[in-house]
């Protein structure tokens, strides 16, 4: 008799805001906003301030009103607590399973099928997950349980929309899983879009229930193989395995917007040179190498008084090359390419694509001369790079990106690194 999948979704609630609140419990049940770089946009809500109707991505101005009125606490993003809070939830986890697939930095599927005292009564382990993580951490997740990993997808959406779940629910059970899927609507199931629902509705497909009692193969005849597997996935089918070891990434993007209007073009080239070192970074981190650099530049949509200009451009590089020095270069020539003054410019960026392993063969051109786009000498200075920089943050960096930094994004109510910074720890009077 083959033993039933179980597959597990950990979920940390309003993970940013909760992070905030770790270290300060005085805000607990008041509303609370973490914004985007630059203070820009909405990107965390405490429940109380979905509440009010505030969205996800809003600009900050356009919901001033509803932050005086409720004296809403604004956070700065802080990525280094974050990511640190981050490590500390999916350690714990990994003491509760054999196979864990880190889907986000606050989301985790665990594969708990036939795990020893899971199998017994799900619902108490999961309780014994969410009490581990609360009480270690502060955290607060929820669990959904499911054959499948959209059907945990679609349990931890419930666990956290029905507070008498618990903050648990297993849809191991059909019945249980049907008496669900007919109330809840089809645009909460995992991968199922705006575009997606709109059409799914045209066919008279308005839950989730709906879609799962479609024929697989006329769903892929209408819309796709991935809306057909998710089909398949809803009635207990798995297609989608977990992955033990994170995809490289494919594409690297690197930008932010200006904490100021940047007009000059020697500015704009400072910035996008800081971008371009950290998108190395990323691709050398994973070893991979780039074959595409592209640029982009623009001014302030939000600022409809203003002359508005947006341009992008890409280069398809010869020898792909993970060097900081050759990405640097490749952008600052497309940026002078598609500069035009007379324009106030808020953001730029690099998109590092045609990413591929470092150490897999590449097709060479017949006439070029170098045995690889990234010479021996070049790849151990940017190890050495890398190694100072990973020891003493942003201790080295290349020229081009000067030292005026007064163009980098505002974080005016960023809290403190209170677990990464000794001088930053938490005072206990």
């Amino acid at each position: 008799m083959t033993e039933q999948a179980l597959i597990c979704l950990v979920d940390c609630n309003n993970f940013y805001v909760s992070c905030e609140r770790v270290f300060r419990p005085d805000l607990n049940d008041k509303p609370v906003m973490v914004l985007s770089n630059n203070d820009g946009c909405v990107v965390a809500r405490s429940q109380q301030v979905k509440d009010l109707g505030i969205k996800m991505g809003v600009p900050l101005f356009q919901v001033q009103h509803l932050v005086n009125q409720h004296q809403i606490q604004l956070f700065s993003s802080n990525y280094t607590l974050y990511a640190d809070m981050s490590a500390r939830v999916m350690s714990l986890l990994e003491e509760f399973t054999p196979r864990m697939e880190v889907y986000s930095i606050d989301e985790a599927f665990l594969d708990l099928t036939g795990v020893y005292p899971c199998y017994q009564d799900p619902i108490a382990y999961g309780q014994r997950i969410r009490k581990t993580i609360a009480r270690q951490t502060g955290i607060p997740v929820c669990v959904g349980m499911g054959p499948t990993k959209t059907l945990a997808k679609l349990a931890n959406f419930a666990a956290k929309k029905w507070k008498q779940t618990g903050g648990v629910l297993d849809l191991t059970d059909p019945v249980r899983r049907e008496k669900l899927m007919k109330i809840v609507p089809v645009d909460e199931v995992w991968g199922i879009g705006r575009q997606t629902t709109k059409r799914l509705n045209q066919l008279g497909i308005q839950t989730v229930w709906d879609l799962t009692i479609q024929p697989p193969k006329t769903i892929q005849a209408q819309f796709n193989v991935v809306v057909a597997r998710t089909v398949m996935e809803l009635n207990g089918t798995a297609c989608l395995d977990l992955e033990d070891v994170a995809a490289d990434k494919q594409q690297i993007v690197c930008s932010r917007s200006f904490s100021r209007k940047l007009t000059e073009l020697d500015e704009l080239s400072r910035a996008l040179s800081e971008y371009c070192t950290r998108a190395a970074e990323k691709l050398r981190r994973q070893q991979s190498v780039t074959g595409c650099v592209s640029v982009f530049i623009r001014t302030n949509p939000f600022a409809v008084q203003d002359p508005q200009y947006q341009r992008s451009a890409t280069v398809k590089l010869d020898a792909a090359t993970q060097d900081t020095r050759t990405i640097i270069r490749v952008a600052l020539s497309s940026l002078t390419a598609i500069y035009k003054p007379g324009f106030g410019y808020q953001k730029c960026g690099v998109q590092l694509s045609a990413i591929r392993p470092a150490a897999s063969p590449s097709q060479f051109d017949l006439f070029d001369l170098s045995c690889e786009g990234t010479p021996p000498d070049n790849t151990i200075l940017m190890q050495t790079l890398d190694t100072i920089n990973r020891r003493f943050p942003k201790a080295v960096t290349i020229a081009s990106s000067g030292f005026d930094n007064s163009w980098k994004p505002k974080a005016e109510r960023i809290s403190q690194r209170y677990t990464t910074d000794w001088r930053e720890l938490v005072i206990v009077r």
